[in-house]
């Protein structure tokens, strides 16, 4: 009995950092925030409790605001299915016997690790720039244009969604280990039976991808939610031209940190957090009809 209280005490020991830590570092926020969300709060003066007021502000006096979510809700719903269709694609190509397929996975995984970083972001301008070398690819073309991709108001977004498909490595990573435990005799077996590429991949591959592809869809949908870095360095931290790339994320951290409404900034987080609640209990809800478990036999 001594033995077993004595262990407990060791393993309460060793897990302690991280019951500490996640306390004092996730939960205490969470809760701070949601405090000084219904309050007034400008980081130099005592909060001042307002209530709701902020709530109703977001929704009834800030236009801004609207704006924000609807150049989110465009990068969300045009990056993530592009990025995942890339990165099944790539991992279907990569999901061979060779030699040389490892270097091209690391190769392709590059990206994810540096792309959201402030490094690749000046570069995208230099890609996207009046001067930069996508216009310099079309003058070789004879196409010439000093057009400035990041700063046309109807592109500047767009140029977003690119540099977000570009780091499609990690669902890639995913998507092929999921490829790999895919048995090959559904494929044979299928082609004993006269399928050809198109019906293999709807009727088998897809399928028996679902559940990866439902992991992805969460996870990518989650993080394009909270894009930051590369709008806040393409557009200087303004969100321009005209608000074509204010990301909701970039408009909390303006009112936040140019503003200084803390108070309104914690409102905003705690809706983007509602709203990403709702979207993935959709995703989730809506996998009934479309995921694939092999357990269930369905």
């Amino acid at each position: 009995m001594k033995l077993r209280e004595s262990n407990n005490i060791v393993g309460y020991v060793f897990i302690s950092p991280f019951v500490l830590g996640f306390l004092i570092l996730t939960i205490f926020p969470i809760l701070s925030s949601l405090y000084y969300s219904m309050t007034d709060y400008n980081l130099m003066e005592s909060p001042r409790w307002v209530g709701l007021s902020n709530y109703e502000k977001m929704f009834t006096d800030d236009e801004r605001l609207m704006k924000s979510f609807q150049v989110t809700f465009t990068y969300v719903l045009a990056s993530v299915p592009l990025r995942l269709a890339f990165a099944l694609a790539v991992a279907m190509l990569l999901n061979v016997t060779s030699c040389a397929v490892g270097f091209y996975r690391s190769t392709y995984y590059l990206p994810s690790l540096i792309g959201g970083s402030v490094a690749v972001s000046i570069m995208w301008i230099q890609i996207f720039g009046d001067k930069g070398l996508l216009n310099s690819f079309f003058g070789l073309l004879g196409y010439h244009t000093d057009v400035s991709w990041i700063g046309n108001p109807s592109t500047a977004l767009w140029t977003l969604v690119a540099l977000s498909v570009w780091q499609f490595g990690s669902s890639m990573l995913i998507f092929l280990a999921g490829l790999k435990n895919i048995p090959q005799t559904y494929y044979e077996a299928a082609s004993v039976d006269g399928a050809n590429v198109f019906h293999r991949f709807t009727k088998i591959t897809l399928p028996m991808l679902s559940p990866i592809i439902l992991f992805n869809l969460i996870m990518q949908t989650i993080s394009g939610f909270m894009t930051f870095t590369p709008a806040y360095v393409i557009s200087k931290g303004e969100g321009g031209p005209l608000d074509n790339t204010l990301l909701y994320s970039l408009y909390l951290y303006r009112r936040a940190f140019s503003f200084m409404e803390m108070g309104y900034a914690s409102a905003m987080a705690w809706v983007m957090l509602v709203v990403i609640a709702i979207i993935t209990y959709g995703i989730f809800k809506s996998s009934a009809y479309w995921v694939h478990y092999e357990s269930k036999g369905d």
